[in-house]
Formats: structure tokens, sequence, C-alpha cells
């Protein structure tokens, strides 16, 4: 089992950055999980935006965020990073980290995940 706890959300202006923490407890073997972002805006589905595989090597990303925002890790701090950039008010959500070790990537395969932090985009 591993236990998640996110950080880094609050308020931003359209354009501007965050950078979301996820920290892993709970386990000494976070590497053996692969790790993903997910978010959900008020009165719309959860969205599975970012995975990156157990040692970092590799990444991928939804359509929605791909070039704006970066996925990453620290195995050494059991720590799950993700980079938002030229954010848009459309980015306003909870966002969620969430892990696995059913694989890796862009599936339904994630079982535990974190208690979400608020990201919100607004002048």
């Amino acid at each position: 089992q591993v236990q998640l706890e996110e950080s880094g959300g609050g308020l931003v202006q359209p354009g501007g950055s965050l950078r979301l923490s996820c920290a892993a407890s709970g386990t000494r073997i976070f590497r053996e999980f692969a790790m993903g972002w997910f978010r959900q805006a008020l009165g719309k589905e959860r969205e599975l935006l970012a995975a990156i595989s157990w040692s970092g090597g590799s990444t991928d990303y939804a359509d929605s965020v791909k070039g704006r925002f970066t996925i990453s890790r620290d195995n050494a701090k059991n720590t799950l990073y993700l980079q938002m950039n030229n954010l848009k008010p459309e980015d306003t959500a909870v966002y969620y980290c969430a892990a696995t070790q059913r694989g890796w990537g862009m599936h339904d395969i994630y079982d535990y995940w974190g208690q979400g932090t608020q990201v919100t985009v607004s002048s």
C-alpha cells in the first residue's frame, strides 16, 4: 500500500505557473509504483492528465495539457511532481495524484489516490 498527499495548489492568474507535489508514504519502495496526475473540474468527469513510469524514464500526456504540463518524480524523496505552465481558466479543478502497480500509462489502472489539491486559474 501507499499513502499519497498532494500540495502546491492555489490561485494563479491566467498564463501563470504552479508546481504540484505528491508525497508518498507507507512504502519503502516508491519506485515500484507507476504514477499519474488526474484532475476533476466541478460537474465534470475525472480526467487523466499525465503518467510516468517507475524510473521516470517514460512519460505520457493528455492532449489537453501536452506542451504545458510536465510530470516528474524523485524516487529518493518519494515525491511526484506536476509542473504546470501557461495555465488557463479551464485548468481550474481539483488535482489528484495516483499510484499503480498494474503497469503504467494513460489507462484506467490506478488504485491509490491522494485527497486532492485545488487549483484555481482566474484573474
